[in-house]
């Protein structure tokens, strides 16, 4: 099997590898590096945890050279907040015996620390695209010494409405560059970006999308409705103590506030729920608490399915099945890493059996289907998205009143029948005075003549 060793690795680099525990590089990780090291420009197709973080780092890093200037050399662009903290963390570990700055800028936060930090200097910069175009056209950063620029989840970026920011980034970069792009899936957008702006790119390839994760038990539960779900969720975790760190996914924002509010009572501080309503501060601290073990689960939408990188989460549960089939892959991406075995649940409505149906037809595989545990009570209750909805027409009454076409219904008020008549001033003046009354003609005075 091969190792880091057989890589042409520098010894920073392999001492890094080496404090850090790791020895094997996964397959996207040793098909990318060669060809980066040529120098080619570089399209990896690659699902959430395959380690491609570290696939484009390594030759990055390796490449880099120490240079006076504070300019970045190397330029990630991510699409999340979540992901540029992700990928300043494990830049760190790589970069422990080298001198190498690591900055990372994204929005929702003091720009001006962000500024602080580019001034003093950065080697490697990670930004998200908006908050990258506000410290390049305001002349905070330069670009004109980037020499590789990596995006990262580029689907997602391009899903997320990021393409007129992203266009105007590579803009401003300069024509000599490599270019690295990694995605999950490669749509005709992404196909249209590498047509424009990359020369010839080398395609690898770690899996084939929807190739379902060796490590990862998928099951499936056929649920009537919300509380219905609510019920069996409850039911799993205190029935099963492998279930401790759970992430569970919701297809809204106002779905993951409803079901946070329907169990936090019952797992009072050990329960967190994310989305991009929520504030910085506490997206990362919820992130962290789940972590370190504080929170046992976190409800969540997909904002972070490809953002959240936490070791060893046991099971990941679909409250709602995603709208786009390649989005559940990225979901139960986020267990089964690393070698460890995890499992994935999904509750399905009947609305949601085609959208399951889609899952399984991009998987080539079908979900094992599971039934509900009897002592899950079956709820009658339906909230108010799932009550049907009846359309009732309008039907206009004859009234008993015989109305003339083109009448009104009701006579109208005295005051209203009044008509506006304008009235000369003469005449007003006539109908005061009882006779004819005029202002007068206007005599312009003579200045006399000196």
């Amino acid at each position: 099997m091969m190792t880091f060793n057989d890589l042409n690795l520098n010894n920073p680099l392999r001492n890094a590898l080496a404090d850090l525990g790791y020895e094997h590089p996964t397959t996207i990780q040793h098909k990318a590096f060669s060809i980066a090291m040529s120098g080619r420009d570089v399209v990896g197709i690659a699902q959430t945890g395959t380690g491609k973080t570290f696939a484009y780092l390594l030759p990055c890093l390796r490449l880099w050279k120490f240079s006076k200037q504070k300019n970045p050399q190397t330029l990630i662009v991510v699409p999340t907040r979540e992901l540029v903290a992700q990928v300043v963390v494990e830049a760190e570990k790589l970069t422990k015996y080298m001198n190498a700055a690591v900055v990372g800028a994204y929005g929702g936060t003091n720009i001006k620390t962000q500024i602080a930090a580019i001034h003093e200097g950065a080697d490697i910069l990670v930004a998200t695209p908006g908050r990258l175009l506000d410290l390049a056209l305001t002349g905070v950063l330069k670009l004109k010494g980037i020499k590789h620029l990596i995006i990262d989840e580029v689907d997602e970026m391009l899903d997320l409405g990021f393409r007129p920011q992203l266009i105007r980034v590579l803009d401003l970069l300069p024509e000599k560059r490599q270019n690295l792009l990694f995605s999950a899936t490669i749509t005709n957008e992404v196909e249209q970006l590498m047509d424009d702006f990359f020369n010839f790119p080398e395609k690898i390839e770690a899996a084939p999308t929807g190739t379902p994760l060796e490590n990862i038990e998928q099951q499936v539960y056929e649920i009537p409705n919300f509380y219905t779900k609510v019920n069996l969720l409850n039911h799993l975790l205190s029935s099963d103590e492998t279930m401790n760190k759970v992430l569970v996914f919701t297809a809204s924002k106002r779905l993951a506030n409803q079901l946070y509010e329907e169990i936090e009572e019952k797992y009072l501080e050990q329960i967190g729920v994310i989305h991009s309503n929520k504030a910085q501060n506490n997206r990362f601290n919820t992130v962290n608490s789940f972590k370190d073990g504080t929170y046992r689960l976190i409800i969540a939408t997909d904002i972070i399915a490809r953002g959240l990188d936490v070791s060893e989460v046991s099971h990941v549960i679909n409250f709602d099945i995603p709208a786009v089939a390649e989005n559940y892959m990225h979901r139960i991406g986020r267990t089964g890493r690393a070698d460890k075995k995890g499992i994935a649940i999904s509750f399905v409505r009947e609305q949601e059996k085609e959208l399951q149906h889609s899952i399984e037809t991009l998987m080539k595989f079908e979900i094992p289907k599971k039934e509900i545990p009897e002592a899950v009570e079956i709820s009658d209750i339906l909230t108010e998205d799932e009550k049907p909805k009846i359309n009732m027409k309008t039907i206009q009454l004859q009234t008993d009143v015989d109305v003339e076409r083109g009448s009104a219904f009701q006579e109208k008020k005295a005051k209203n029948k009044k008509v506006n008549n304008k009235i000369r001033y003469a005449d007003l003046m006539k109908a005061k005075y009882k006779k004819p009354k005029s202002r007068g003609k206007k005599v312009r005075s003579k200045k006399r003549k000196r």
